[in-house]
């Protein structure tokens, strides 16, 4: 994957992170936990953003950790809003699978980085 791909990407869950928590119902509990994700959620991009510039491999890992408990955050504030029923279990399956798969790619692109010595 591409650093062009994968800023895309962490935008458009960004964007996507965004329309949800605009969607969520009243209360004090889809406030907090929307804020949270929204913190979270839109900050995997901006925070890949500053990978892209790392100007070393522990810079570059440093970046790309923070990247990683970004994306594993907003899975667990998606988790906490589906399983106390404030949304539906398919309107977050796609937001939870890429946060997933944010963190995936996060932690390969880190063990690649620490074994190779490069960047990913």
């Amino acid at each position: 994957m591409n650093n062009e791909n994968l800023k895309q990407r962490t935008k458009l869950f960004a964007l996507g992170v965004i329309k949800l928590a605009e969607s969520l119902p009243p209360g004090q509990t889809c406030k907090i936990l929307g804020n949270q994700l929204l913190r979270s959620g839109t900050s995997v991009g901006a925070n890949y953003r500053a990978v892209c510039r790392a100007k070393s491999t522990a810079d570059f890992i440093s970046k790309m950790g923070t990247v990683e408990e970004e994306a594993d955050e907003s899975g667990y504030w998606l988790e906490l809003l589906a399983d106390s029923g404030k949304v539906k279990v398919s309107g977050v399956s796609a937001l939870l699978k890429e946060a997933g798969e944010l963190t995936a790619i996060a932690v390969a692109s880190i063990n690649t980085a620490r074994k190779s010595g490069g960047r990913q």
